[in-house]
């Protein structure tokens, strides 16, 4: 495994996240063997949201199956986002609804603070002075140590950073070999006969690496919002060719590939993974030990159905 320290955030983390969304579906028992397969193959850092089954499910069953792990609190980085409410249908970074999340979190997980903290999905509504009185009281009661974002363009941020005094250390965007707006627009820019050209998030990327904010990938293996896995999917022939052809000469899985090209970035992302499968784990964790060359990371980007203009 590789490990990357946050500027101003949490130091030596996995470059690879262990996503616990989809943990509710699990047995208690089923998913400590996820949380300590993840750990065993080198990863100390798992990524939650309030959102994330219904009453907060992923916490919980999180919550109840760490104690069978083995590993202690201060062995791993726990994160989780809050804002997206469903149950009321609306996206919400008032004051009162992100000290209550945090303090629900707290209590599922059964823990005493949150590593990070990510308000996920802009709420259009929000108070920035209300998102700074809040993350004040979290810090100063030790409920969250560092603070970050999620889907936010560069705008949005400056405009939290205006009244906010903690560091913005992470905005977690989607990105994957076919989805692939972050990178696109700066290789098509002025270009008016593809759509690649179009600018869809403000330049996340830069502003990112200009200001010290690591980029956290979520469904990276993904085509579409949630189209599923282009990995095997016979939509993406050219792009599994060649990932078959680098996963045999690094004897790795196509998914490692697929994520390892994420990783070869010189942003220094991190990747979070999904899966439940604790075999697919280990074979995904092997992306921190590829390394691709330039040529590599090109061939993978062109055969994913982009073109050099």
């Amino acid at each position: 495994m590789k490990y990357i320290d946050i500027v101003n955030g949490p130091r030596h983390v996995s470059t690879i996240i262990q996503g616990c969304m989809r943990m509710p579906a699990l047995t208690k028992e089923d998913a400590a063997k996820v949380i300590r397969t993840a750990y065993d193959q080198g990863i100390n850092f798992y990524d939650h949201a309030t959102c994330y089954g219904e009453d907060g499910a992923a916490e919980k069953k999180f919550a109840e199956a760490f104690p069978l792990t083995g590993l202690n609190r201060e062995d791993i980085y726990i994160q989780s986002k809050c804002g997206l409410c469903f149950n009321r249908n609306e996206f919400d970074w008032t004051k009162e609804n992100i000290l209550s999340s945090v303090d629900d979190s707290l209590r599922r997980l059964k823990i005493d603070y949150l590593d990070t903290l990510l308000l996920h999905r802009p709420d259009v509504l929000y108070d920035p002075e209300e998102v700074a009185e809040a993350f004040d009281i979290l810090e100063k009661s030790g409920k969250v140590r560092f603070f970050g974002v999620s889907n936010l363009v560069p705008m949005q941020i400056e405009l939290l950073k205006k009244y906010v005094k903690q560091p913005l250390v992470i905005n977690q965007v989607q990105l994957s070999l076919e989805q692939s707006q972050l990178i696109d627009q700066a290789l098509y820019m002025n270009n008016k006969t593809t759509d690649f050209s179009v600018n869809r998030d403000g330049n996340a990327l830069d502003y990112c690496r200009l200001n010290d904010i690591t980029i956290q990938a979520w469904s990276p293996l993904q085509f579409g919002m949630f189209g599923g896995s282009f990995i095997d999917h016979p939509d993406f022939e050219e792009l599994n060719k060649v990932l078959a052809e680098l996963a045999d000469r690094e004897k790795v899985s196509k998914a490692a590939i697929a994520i390892a090209w994420i990783l070869r970035h010189p942003a220094k992302m991190q990747a979070i993974i999904g899966s439940m499968n604790p075999e697919h784990i280990k074979d995904v964790c092997a992306a921190a030990d590829v390394s691709l060359s330039h040529h590599d990371w090109y061939t993978l980007y062109l055969a994913a159905g982009k073109f050099l203009p």
